[in-house]
């Protein structure tokens, strides 16, 4: 089965093609600090067989967080604790990847009035941010390659910027939430330059030998917005500066979105076609011939189960015993297997 075959991203190999996407769990404190549920939480799928870990967003400073409550890595004071989350995840076997972040409007920490590319609040129930200065671009630019050194520091495999949500780097690349007149807004090519010089910042310090990845939000599901053709021109403006792309969908703003089972993998697919790049898929996937089915008709390259891995951390030894799979299974369960 294709779902359990090793699989090598820029270099670097997975026992098998499922992925943990990020996910929030809101469960730091206002320090930003690992906390002893995130190495049970993250240790608990790798011993369940999961080939890739993608960590939660990461803020990059203490006003990018979603809430008070987010990981975060801004500061040195923070390598230890993702340095012992690290060794945990790859210690039994996944690999272990980071996503970095910045809320951008929809930020909800109290830290701080929260920024964007455009005063415009996400909804009537949020802040209305304040506009970034040039200056102040410069500097969440430079937050993020702080980020990613300290990522290469605690030994992290992979890096991921978060570029999708409706998220700070998301809010520059759609029209509906960046409505700027300098170098940052107008054309693609102006709404995609803090994506680029994110992805350009983080390389100085961030090895080439290691996967670099970016999570977009191919559609916003709005008149005016991204679209399934404009985001891989987005895509097109970026790939030879990353090695995989994430796709996922939507949360520019409040819109209605048809939800079902892999109802975004045609983002993927599109995205792998068309611009030539490998991708990851994602969205409400939890079948595994719903799995084979986008693996064998190359679809995607990887495939991420959310909801599923938070409702059974063992869906990979699951699948690898019901299915009479060699593959690796944990000394510690090996009774199990029989």
């Amino acid at each position: 089965m294709k779902t359990f075959e090793k699989y090598s991203i820029h270099g670097l190999e997975l026992s098998n093609r499922i992925v943990m996407p990020p996910m929030c769990m809101y469960s730091s404190d206002d320090t930003g600090a690992v906390k002893e549920f995130h190495k049970m939480h993250y240790g608990a799928r790798a011993i369940g067989g999961v080939g890739l870990i993608i960590q939660e967003a990461t803020a990059v400073e203490p006003r990018g967080r979603i809430s008070d409550r987010d990981l975060g890595l801004w500061s040195d004071d923070h390598i230890p604790g993702v340095k012992d989350l690290v060794e945990i995840i790859k210690g039994y076997g996944a690999r272990a990847g980071i996503q970095l972040a910045h809320a951008g409007r929809k930020s909800e920490s109290a830290s701080d009035n929260p920024v964007a590319p455009s005063a415009i609040p996400f909804s009537e129930d949020y802040r209305t941010p304040r506009d970034l200065t040039m200056d102040e671009i410069n500097e969440v630019v430079q937050s993020f390659r702080d980020a990613a050194r300290r990522a290469l520091i605690a030994g992290y495999d992979l890096l991921e910027i978060h570029a999708a949500h409706g998220y700070l780097i998301h809010e520059f690349l759609s029209p509906i939430t960046n409505r700027r007149e300098d170098m940052y807004g107008g054309s693609l090519v102006n709404r995609t330059r803090f994506l680029r010089e994110v992805l350009h910042a983080v390389k100085e310090v961030w090895p080439e030998d290691k996967p670099l990845i970016i999570r977009v939000s191919a559609t916003d599901y709005l008149p005016g917005g991204i679209d399934g053709d404009e985001i891989v021109r987005i895509v097109d403006q970026v790939k030879d500066l990353i090695h995989m792309v994430h796709v996922s969908t939507g949360a520019i703003a409040p819109a209605n979105m048809n939800l079902y089972p892999g109802y975004q993998v045609q983002y993927a697919e599109k995205i792998k076609r068309e611009c030539g790049t490998p991708t990851i898929a994602v969205g409400l996937i939890k079948e595994m011939d719903q799995v084979e089915e986008i693996l064998q008709n190359g679809r995607a390259d990887l495939v991420a189960l959310g909801r599923e891995l938070l409702r059974n951390p063992n869906w990979v030894l699951n699948n690898i015993h019901s299915h009479g799979i060699e593959a690796r299974y944990p000394d510690q369960y090996f009774r199990a297997y029989r």
